[in-house]
């Protein structure tokens, strides 16, 4: 195990150090495609939280009074060093088992994201309100939330990390961040050593790498004021109910089932590259992933010969060492689960007609057909390179099989006429809709989240993130005696 390379190994970022946990644990870091341990991460513990959380109450404070363009600045000079870190893209390679490609989306789109967020540090927090009373001044201004717990997945550890860290910065707060045990060095120490090399001050940024007691005591610790959870809606819910227990301020980004709806006057050569970008692309693994493909009768056949076609023809292997279309799936874990739905699909009568095969956590690509839509291959978010496709014969019947899910992420509609294609994204309950492109779109500056099981809080994103951070305020001042009867 090499960890020569990185500054980081063993350790936490606490206080503006990285240093050991305090029991001295700590866990390895595996490349997904070898299964070699790499590297290492500090395991946290709760009196690492504890520690962390006295840090950031102080200077937060302090950070609260600073200038915006003190903000701004820090904010910017971390998206100049993360643009600088040509190793970064290696080891979100390795640590992600994605291709280059991923890797290059994830470090632009967090640059985006820290660009953005710097620009949220000058917006005005508040309006001057009209009143009844004379010689009075009101006002509704916005305050930082205060501490902020941000709790991340693996699947795009970087990105989402920055779309909490950045904004909640911006606008005045302190964040204390867990990375998932699968990606802790791009999701989160390295993370800290950009923003250490830009300055930010001491325990704004703490990192804690750990397990589930981790993630727990964040949660229920009374000086964090509030959680930001990214990953599956089962666990969304266990936060949902702690916090709110505790009435803390939450905001949480959970799976989705996402359909890609074919219409019958859809160009078959591009929604087939939407259908396949929209399921394949970093072997499922993403929220915003197409797990159901609803096809008009009209196009089907020609939609799914395109469709196999292009499933059949994507190579799998190690993409740090070889040129490759995907990587391995994160763990055996979740290989079991996608093997699981797609084995008792086929028991109850659909059809695979490229993939369904794995070689340990190399899962290709697959499509089916025949799917009933009650089986949990259709009904459940897949998180593997699975596209089931069912045939409908109206939009009427498109629109009301893609409403028929808990889930309420993303939907997209492909077809020629915008006005139909349009007027069908319309009906479609979704907290995010495309016409004529892929399900997965994000931009630093528009509103993301989901609907139903998809999300609970508010967006990320341009200016949703300031009501996403900071609480409102209504101060009056009055200039004139005031009088009360007693």
């Amino acid at each position: 195990m090499s960890t020569e390379t990185y500054p980081w190994s063993g350790t936490l970022f606490v206080d503006g150090q990285f240093r050991s946990a305090l029991a001295g644990g700590a866990f390895g870091i595996r490349d997904k495609a070898t299964d070699e341990v790499f590297a290492e991460a500090g395991a946290a513990t709760v009196q690492d939280v504890d520690a962390a959380v006295a840090s950031a109450l102080t200077a937060q404070k302090a950070w609260a009074q600073a200038s915006f363009a003190e903000r701004a600045s820090v904010l910017r000079q971390a998206a100049a060093t993360l643009r600088e870190a040509p190793e970064l893209r290696e080891l979100i390679m390795r640590e992600t088992g994605c291709i280059g490609g991923k890797a290059d989306y994830e470090i632009g789109a967090a640059a985006s994201e820290l660009i953005e967020a710097a620009a949220l540090a000058s917006r005005p927090l508040g309006e001057v309100l009209r009143t009844t009373h004379a010689g009075r001044l009101s006002i509704s201004e916005r305050r930082p939330v205060g501490l902020v717990a941000a709790i991340t997945p693996w699947n795009f550890p970087l990105v989402l990390g920055m779309r909490v860290i950045a904004p909640a910065l911006a606008l005045g707060n302190a964040v204390l961040l867990k990375p998932s045990p699968e990606t802790p060095a791009c999701g989160g120490l390295e993370i800290a050593r950009i923003f250490a090399e830009a300055g930010v001050p001491a325990g704004l940024l703490q990192v804690l790498p750990g397990g589930e007691e981790v993630g727990r005591r964040l949660v229920e610790h009374p000086d964090v004021a509030m959680v930001h959870f990214t990953g599956s809606t089962k666990v969304g819910r266990e936060i949902a109910r702690t916090a709110g227990g505790l009435l803390k301020k939450t905001s949480l980004e959970l799976g989705g089932n996402n359909a890609l709806i074919v219409l019958e006057d859809a160009d078959v050569e591009q929604a087939a590259m939407m259908g396949a970008w929209s399921t394949f692309h970093y072997q499922g693994q993403t929220c915003i992933t197409a797990g159901r493909h609803i096809v008009h009768r009209a196009v089907a056949e020609a939609y799914i010969e395109n469709l196999t076609a292009r499933a059949a023809a994507i190579s799998l292997g190690d993409p740090v060492r070889e040129s490759v279309g995907l990587g391995p799936m994160i763990n055996d874990v979740q290989v079991a689960r996608a093997r699981r739905l797609l084995d008792d699909a086929v028991a109850g009568g659909a059809r695979v007609l490229t993939g369904g095969t794995n070689e340990g956590n190399f899962f290709r690509p697959t499509v089916a057909v025949d799917i009933d839509v009650k089986s949990a291959l259709w009904t459940e978010e897949i998180f593997a390179p699975i596209a089931p496709i069912v045939i409908v014969d109206t939009d009427e019947e498109a629109v009301e099989l893609a409403n028929d899910s808990g889930y309420g992420l993303v939907s997209s509609v492909v077809g020629a006429d915008e006005r139909r294609a349009g007027a069908v994204a319309r009906r479609l309950n979704a907290g995010m809709v495309h016409v004529n492109d892929a399900t997965p779109q994000d931009e630093a500056l528009a509103p993301f989240g989901g609907i139903g099981q998809s999300g609970l809080g508010g967006r990320a994103g341009g200016d949703s993130n300031i009501e996403e951070y900071t609480e409102l305020r209504w101060l009056t001042v009055d200039s004139l005696p005031v009088h009360y009867p007693y």
